[in-house]
């Protein structure tokens, strides 16, 4: 009779299965606010607010790093990026450059009828936030936000781009958390700039869809860098 035997090694699917659920839980961490810009932590401690195990974190850190999400600093921990004025000008800087060709791929491929309804989503945000600001409407028109800024990134159908500008969305959300949340004084600017964007690609301008994705860049990241 054989002995129990060990299981067998995970395949490669799977063990990029598992990093990504790590990276994915350390994301949230910092989305919902258990983890902070600036903030130090120990790989004790991220280990049991992650819930993962130590050889885990240890392969996901290199990443992270890299990634420019936290800097493994010998002696004094883990400290989670800093919102600083060179990071906010760094990351829209990379930003405007992605979505510069972004909105120009979506003149040319992006549907009228999925125009339409980006259009309806915001318009209808718009209507709401005139009489029930809610925390809960501020909640779904940062959905709303994020799914347009997606929809034109994917459009590009560039694996490189998409994966490097979701990168760099870490980082812009971060921002936002930090300096430029959604509010009943923001939102209507920062809609009014998407519905720009919307209208220049239902015309099929290219210039002025950039030029109206440039003044929405400008405008997002002056209200980061007055505060």
């Amino acid at each position: 009779m054989r002995s129990a035997e060990a299981a067998p090694p995970a395949s490669e699917p799977e063990l990029r299965s598992v990093k990504q659920a790590a990276y994915e839980r350390f994301r949230q961490a910092l989305f919902d606010g258990r983890l902070r810009p600036g903030q130090f932590v120990s790989q004790r401690e991220l280990v049991a607010m992650l819930g993962l195990s130590i050889g885990a974190l240890r392969e996901l850190l290199p990443r992270l790093q890299f990634e420019g999400l936290l800097n493994v600093m010998p002696q004094r921990g883990i400290q989670i990026t800093q919102i600083d004025l060179p990071m906010i000008r760094q990351a829209f800087q990379m930003r405007m450059a992605f979505e510069r060709e972004a909105v120009v791929t979506a003149v040319r491929r992006l549907d009228d009828s999925v125009l339409d309804q980006q259009e309806s989503l915001h318009r209808t945000v718009l209507d709401q936030v005139r009489t029930d600001p809610s925390p809960a409407l501020f909640e779904h028109a940062q959905q709303v936000d994020d799914g347009f800024h997606n929809l034109l990134v994917a459009a590009t159908q560039n694996d490189l781009l998409i994966q490097a500008y979701a990168v760099n969305a870490i980082r812009i959300r971060l921002i936002k958390l930090d300096r430029i949340t959604l509010s009943a004084s923001v939102l209507p600017s920062a809609f009014g700039d998407h519905l720009a964007i919307i209208a220049a690609i239902r015309a099929r301008d290219a210039h002025a869809a950039m030029d109206a994705m440039d003044r929405h860049m400008m405008n997002a990241r002056e209200r980061a860098l007055e505060l």
